[in-house]
């Protein structure tokens, strides 16, 4: 069984930075995705960022050049570095990892981008 527990969400004024963290625990293969989504009340859930256990990363347009996914292999974490965060990026950011066909998700942590 793997666990995902993430970490870093607050509120934070406009043009402000967080940096969000997910500890994986379990059994991970090596070979893995892990990813930030996220999701508003009464929105779709969306991608916000992906990457690879061999490093590739994707970044959704809407927050390419604010948003950088990172990750430690040794310690199974995942990061997502916010900068010059919007009121639109207010949601609950979730934590997600895929290997071996199955696929696994965080509890959430909320992100408040308001002055």
């Amino acid at each position: 069984q793997v666990k995902l527990v993430e970490s870093g969400g607050d509120l934070v004024q406009p043009g402000g930075s967080l940096r969000l963290s997910c500890a994986a625990s379990g059994s991970i293969f090596s070979t893995n995705i892990m990813a930030w989504y996220r999701q508003a009340p009464g929105k779709e859930r969306e991608l916000v960022a992906s990457i690879a256990s061999g490093g590739g990363t994707y970044h959704a347009d809407s927050v390419k050049g604010r948003f950088a996914i990172s990750r430690d292999n040794v310690k199974n974490t995942v990061y997502l570095q916010m900068d010059n965060l919007k009121p639109e990026d207010t949601s609950k950011y979730l934590c997600y990892l895929s290997h071996r066909g199955a696929n696994y998700w965080g509890q959430g942590t909320q992100v408040t981008v308001s002055s």
